[in-house]
């Protein structure tokens, strides 16, 4: 966690930093909080959002993960 005064000074390095490691940083100021992620990160919880969304998407997420491998189409019927 970095102080708003702290992101202020160093928001480039900030920024450099999440987008490397795509871990998220939380600056905090006086009346709440904010977090820096990068934009890889952002577009990843749209995505999750978005795909969560979709009515059955979660049950069929659960159930491919349940599957073995073994028990995988080889070829897709795309």
């Amino acid at each position: 966690m970095v102080s708003i005064q702290e992101a202020q000074v160093q928001l480039r390095e900030l920024i450099e930093a999440v987008s490397r490691s795509h871990q998220p940083i939380v600056i905090a100021g006086e009346s709440g909080n904010a977090v820096l992620l990068s934009e890889s990160g952002w577009a990843g919880i749209q995505e999750t959002l978005y795909l969560l969304s979709v009515p059955g998407m979660r049950e069929s997420i659960r159930d491919g993960l349940a599957t073995p491998v073994e028990e995988c189409d080889r070829a897709l019927e795309w």
